[in-house]
C-alpha cells in the first residue's frame, strides 16, 4: 500500500476542496491511499499554541505524517504570488527531515487557489516547489497530454492543479479544475508505487 500525504492550508474552503479532489485521484490508483492533513493558522501576535485538534476538517499534520507516507501533495491559497504563511511556517520546521533525508526520493506535487485568473498561481506553485527540491523530492506536474489543461477557462497549470475562485464562485470548482486535481493526485500515487517497486 502506498500512502500519499495531502497537506494543505485553506481559509475559505477552495484549497480544501482541491485537496479532496487530489485525494480522489490518489485513491483511484489500486493500492494507494490518501492521508489528508492541514496546518494551523499563524499570527504575528503571540496568541499561545494552536489547539492540538482543529474544530473541523482534517487533523493537523506532524513530521511523522511526512516521514511515514510515500509521497506528498502540497496545497496553499495564493498570498501575493507566494504560499500562505501557515504552510511556510510548517515547512520551515522540517529541518530534521532534511538532515536525515527523510523526504529524499519521494514524489511530490503542488496545488493552489486564487481569487483572480492572474493572481499569482504559477509563482505560488513554484514557491511551494522550492523547499521540496531542497528535500530531494521528485516533482510531478500535469502534462499537456491532459486535454483539460488546454481547454480550461478556469484553473489549471502544468506546474500543478489550481482553482480560480472569482468574485462569487468561492469554493465551487469547475469540472476541469476537479479533473486536473484528480490527475495530479493520480500521477503522484502512480510514481510513488513505481519507486516503491524499484526500491524493493
Amino acid at each position: 500500500m502506498s500512502e500519499i500525504l495531502v497537506l494543505y492550508y485553506s481559509r475559505n474552503g477552495a484549497t480544501a476542496e482541491l485537496a479532496r479532489q487530489v485525494c480522489r485521484g490518489i485513491e483511484s490508483v489500486a493500492g494507494a491511499a490518501a492521508r489528508l492533513r492541514t496546518v494551523p493558522p499563524v499570527s504575528a501576535e503571540s496568541e499561545g499554541p494552536a489547539r492540538p485538534v482543529p474544530e473541523s476538517g482534517a487533523p493537523y499534520a506532524t513530521l511523522a505524517d511526512l516521514r511515514e507516507t510515500q509521497g506528498l501533495v502540497l496545497g496553499s491559497p495564493t498570498r501575493f504570488g507566494n504560499m500562505a504563511a501557515p504552510l511556510k511556517y510548517f515547512l520551515d520546521g522540517t529541518s530534521s527531515l532534511w538532515l536525515d533525508g527523510g523526504l529524499a526520493g519521494k514524489p511530490a506535487g503542488v496545488f493552489t487557489s486564487t481569487q483572480t485568473q492572474h493572481g499569482g498561481q504559477e509563482t505560488t506553485l513554484l514557491s511551494m516547489m522550492l523547499p521540496l527540491i531542497h528535500h530531494g523530492m521528485y516533482l510531478v506536474g500535469i502534462p499537456y497530454t491532459e486535454r483539460a489543461l488546454t481547454t480550461t477557462r478556469t484553473g489549471g497549470s502544468p506546474y500543478g492543479a489550481s482553482h480560480v475562485a472569482g468574485r462569487d464562485a468561492g469554493a465551487q470548482l469547475s469540472d476541469d479544475e476537479k479533473h486536473l486535481a484528480q490527475v495530479l493526485g493520480r500521477r503522484v500515487a502512480e510514481l510513488a508505487q513505481r519507486i516503491t517497486r524499484v526500491d524493493r
